[in-house]
């Protein structure tokens, strides 16, 4: 079934596109939320007539999209994540957590436009990709996954501890080598005394 696009819909196309989807799809998703028209003769004229409008709805969107691109482009996004006791992260990190970093910048980009590059199951820097105006207008930026620092020094706590803990061992075993060495030592010599 062919559509007319109303609004921009993700990997399908933007506003005023005339696109070909399966009829469920075009039913029981685009249709009822007004998202396209069915593209027939009566559409396309109505189409004709709101194309002034729908091109100045098209230009205000990509110049908006323009817009958070330049904001966007070369931004590195800090996002602080806890971690486990062997460093891993508890999840990973995910589009909404990017797009709710991004609002409190003041960058409104909805989180199925963004794209993180690989997974983001570890610490560490990530390429995204916000696909703000279809394939036209791309912004390119960087997440950097670190971890909370107030964990980060109860970590190090605690491998002190464990490092002190494991030094103290060391030593009380190594004492006790002393001690069973020197009780031998005392027993052959009370031994040699005795043969004597």
């Amino acid at each position: 079934m062919k559509v007319i696009l109303l609004e921009k819909v993700k990997n399908l196309g933007n506003i005023g596109q005339i696109v070909q989807v399966a009829e469920g799809f075009a039913r029981n998703f685009l249709l009822p939320r007004k998202f396209a028209l069915v593209a027939d003769d009566k559409n396309s004229n109505v189409l004709k007539d709101r194309q002034k409008a729908l091109s100045k709805k098209i230009q205000a969107e990509q110049a908006g999209s323009l817009a958070i691109k330049a904001k966007l482009d070369g931004l590195t996004l800090d996002l602080i994540k806890k971690v486990g006791q062997n460093g891993k992260m508890f999840g990973s990190v995910t589009t909404q957590d990017v797009s709710k970093e991004l609002e409190m910048k003041g960058i409104h980009v909805e989180r199925r436009l963004i794209t993180i590059e690989g997974s983001a199951k570890n610490l560490g820097t990530f390429d995204c990709k916000a696909r703000l105006f279809g394939n036209d207008v791309v912004a390119n930026f960087k997440i950097k996954v670190m971890i909370d620092p107030a964990q980060a020094e109860e970590l190090k706590k605690q491998q002190a501890e464990a490092a002190k803990r494991n030094a103290d061992k060391k030593a009380a075993k190594i004492a006790a080598e002393a001690a069973a060495k020197a009780a031998e030592e005392a027993d052959a010599a009370a031994r040699a005394a005795e043969e004597l």
